[in-house]
Formats: structure tokens, C-alpha cells, sequence
């Protein structure tokens, strides 16, 4: 899970994207890649050729991206450490989708692997105790949304997991976070 020293975190996300895009067809095109970084297709050209360079992409210019074996192991490291540290935001921590996703962009390039093991661990243990789990996640929301205040009185709690699943958009979040991994 440990970057490889000769590339860059701008490469590995290169790398990360190549793999998103060309998930659905098995290819990526430039311009597709451009568009999911919000970089110019001169840019994309030139990491490309590093990434060539590196025997990590197959390129050639104005043909289809695909990863090679290397490229994709290392790919799909980066796309393990980014859902890693951005399910632990939104379902851990309670940090907003955009802001975890942008958050977890930046972390994956630095964060130590024995870190990223712990949080992710932790994040295991917190949905799997049996004294933790769904309550506890959500004694923590309700703690978060009462500024620090814990719950001390069970019919305020419930009154507020009520009006909880009131709310659709947070229900959807209680439920996938349910599901994650």
C-alpha cells in the first residue's frame, strides 16, 4: 500500500482515474481523463508518457489508455486507500461527502500503511462490536449534532432518532453505512 518511491502523487492519480474511467470499457481516452482530473489534455499527454515510461500504461498518442498488470496493482492500491480514509469520514466522523472526498484525495499519497491499517481496523471494529455498532455510531451523530453533548436522557434520543428518519438524506447515509465494508 506504500507508494512506490519514483511516483508522484499527481501519477498515482492519473493511475486512479485511468482505472475509474476505463472501468465501464475497459479503455480510457485523454479527453476522459482530463475531464475527471480537471486538467488539460496536455497535461494528460505528458504524464502518460511518464506513466509509459514507467511500463505502468499501454500509450500510444490518439489510441485507447489501458493500465498494465503494474498499473492496475498499483491503481487499485490508491483506489483502496482513498474509499479507506473516505468511508472512515463519512460514516466514522461524520464529515460531509465532498469534503471527505476531497480529504481523502490528499490523504491517500501520505498516509503511513500501518495508519491507514489502524483507522481502517478501527472503522471495523466500530461497526462490528457488539458494543458498538449502529448504536454507538449514532450516539455519536447525536452527540456531534449537540455540540458535544452526550445523551443522557433516552426519550430526547429517541425523540431525535424520529425526526432522523424524517430526514431521507440522512437515512440513506444510516443505510450505507450499514453496508460498507
Amino acid at each position: 500500500m506504500d507508494r512506490p518511491s519514483s511516483l508522484s502523487p499527481a501519477l498515482e492519480d492519473y493511475l486512479e482515474a485511468i482505472s475509474a474511467v476505463s472501468e465501464g470499457d475497459g479503455v480510457a481516452r485523454v479527453r476522459d481523463i482530463a475531464k475527471r482530473l480537471s486538467v488539460r489534455q496536455s497535461s494528460v499527454t505528458a504524464a502518460l508518457r511518464s506513466l509509459s515510461e514507467k511500463g505502468l500504461v499501454n500509450y500510444s498518442p490518439y489510441e485507447v489508455i489501458t493500465l498494465t498488470d503494474e498499473g492496475e496493482k498499483i491503481a487499485r492500491s490508491v483506489r483502496r486507500r482513498h474509499r479507506i480514509i473516505r468511508d472512515f469520514l463519512t460514516n466514522i466522523l461524520l464529515i460531509d461527502d465532498a469534503t471527505a472526498e476531497a480529504n481523502a484525495c490528499r490523504m491517500e499519497h501520505t498516509m503511513d500503511k500501518d495508519v491507514l491499517r489502524r483507522l481502517s481496523r478501527f472503522a471495523e471494529f466500530v461497526r462490528e462490536s457488539p458494543r458498538t455498532g449502529d448504536d454507538w455510531l449514532l450516539r455519536f451523530r447525536y452527540y456531534f449534532d449537540h455540540d458535544g453533548r452526550l445523551v443522557s436522557d433516552d426519550k430526547a434520543f429517541a425523540q431525535w432518532l424520529d425526526d432522523l428518519e424524517d430526514q431521507p438524506e440522512i437515512a440513506s447515509e444510516a443505510a450505507s453505512s450499514e453496508d460498507a465494508p
